[in-house]
């Protein structure tokens, strides 16, 4: 019976084989169809001695933060500015010129060439130029600024098509933590993208000018020289404020950078376009004297300016009077003289910086009403301003 049935086992045994052999030869020859149709970087890798398997190139997979920071840039580079200037200065020592070069950045402000940047950008510069994100460069007019604020306005002329202004927005609203970005040229490498956050808000820093420059935006954001002038960006690329200054003692970033709020650029750039500076109120009010424990007290006032007029006295008296085509000038000093300035239509007077960011808020012709402090009374006094 066993011996029966042994030689059909065999023949299926056999067609069982034949069956895998057929199979394993049409897998092959499907194998080398497949190769035979590769990349041509993929037959290469195939057919080399490398011990390294082939590779395709890896799909560039980027997170909702850096697709966030790239649109930031891609919105805003071609909106930013590089500034190179020519300065000449007088040696004060051996009174002769010298010649030297500065570098900063801007911002397109509109389609008609007008470009944002730090007055300081641009101080003593006997010729300007301004360098678009496309590589294209132009001569550069100062068309206004203001100093105290650090604030300029210049102008170029380029076609509309190759200008894009920035988008200004707002500084009212910014919070400590928030993100943004410094846009600019550090040390002439246009186009750098840092970014950071709101570390502080209100800062006040001692300008240029030696006058204080207050409520500007602190950030960590890496800022050096050739920023200066450049936007602060939000998360929207748009511009919250103008890079100003750092804090350091090597001249390169410490992560403490100070911007200009953008409300105030707004209130500042169609005055410099229209009239090339601020018209700022004249108050007549020449000198303070500040005492840390007492307040401001009045040091110098103008002869026959706002301060004088309203009947407000000094710590020093000037005289200026003609005798024929001669014009005398006198000076007498007392320290016991002289009235405290106590308040500002009820703002309180603590600084000279804090009068004149006072008197920076009104307009000439107006009225305004000072109360005073004399020889250890409280009264008020009405000072009508002029135009400086």
């Amino acid at each position: 019976m066993t011996k029966r049935y042994l030689l059909p086992a065999v023949w299926m045994l056999a067609g069982v084989m034949a069956t895998l052999l057929y199979l394993h030869r049409e897998a092959l020859e499907t194998q080398v169809q497949a190769q035979s149709m590769a990349t041509p970087t993929q037959t290469v890798a195939a057919n080399s001695q490398s011990t390294f398997p082939s590779r395709s190139p890896a799909p560039v997979e980027l997170t909702p933060e850096e697709l966030a920071n790239i649109r930031v840039y891609e919105v805003a580079n071609r909106s930013v500015v590089n500034i190179d200037t020519q300065t000449e200065q007088v040696d004060p020592f051996f009174m002769r010129r010298m010649q030297g070069a500065g570098s900063g950045s801007g911002s397109v402000l509109d389609k008609q060439g007008h470009i944002l940047t730090n007055a300081h950008v641009i101080e003593n510069a006997r010729s300007i130029e301004v360098t678009l994100a496309s590589g294209q460069t132009y001569p550069a007019d100062l068309v206004g600024q203001d100093r105290e604020h650090d604030v300029a306005v210049l102008k170029i002329e380029a076609p509309s098509g190759e200008l894009y202004p920035l988008e200004l927005g707002r500084s009212d609203g910014l919070r400590v933590g928030q993100q943004v970005y410094a846009l600019g040229n550090p040390f002439g490498l246009e186009g750098s993208l840092t970014k950071g956050i709101i570390s502080s808000l209100n800062r006040s820093i001692e300008g240029r000018t030696g006058r204080e420059m207050k409520s500007l935006v602190q950030t960590d954001a890496a800022m050096n020289p050739g920023n200066s002038g450049g936007p602060l960006l939000d998360s929207h690329a748009r511009m919250v404020g103008m890079n100003v200054a750092i804090a350091t003692r090597t001249g390169q970033n410490t992560g403490v950078g100070f911007a200009i709020p953008a409300n105030r650029i707004s209130a500042i750039v169609p005055e410099l376009i229209e009239h090339g500076r601020i018209i700022r109120p004249d108050h007549g009010i020449l000198g303070l004297r500040e005492y840390t424990d007492r307040g401001v007290k009045i040091e110098a006032i103008r002869p026959g300016g706002p301060a004088d007029k309203a009947g407000l006295q000094a710590i020093v008296q000037l005289e200026i009077y003609r005798q024929g085509n001669t014009v005398y000038k006198s000076r007498t000093s007392d320290v016991s003289r002289g009235d405290w300035l106590v308040a500002v239509d009820g703002k309180k007077v603590e600084t000279a910086s804090d009068f004149l960011a006072i008197m920076d808020s009104y307009n000439p012709g107006q009225t305004v009403n000072l109360t005073i402090m004399r020889n250890g009374r409280e009264q008020d006094v009405k000072m009508t301003l002029g135009e400086g």
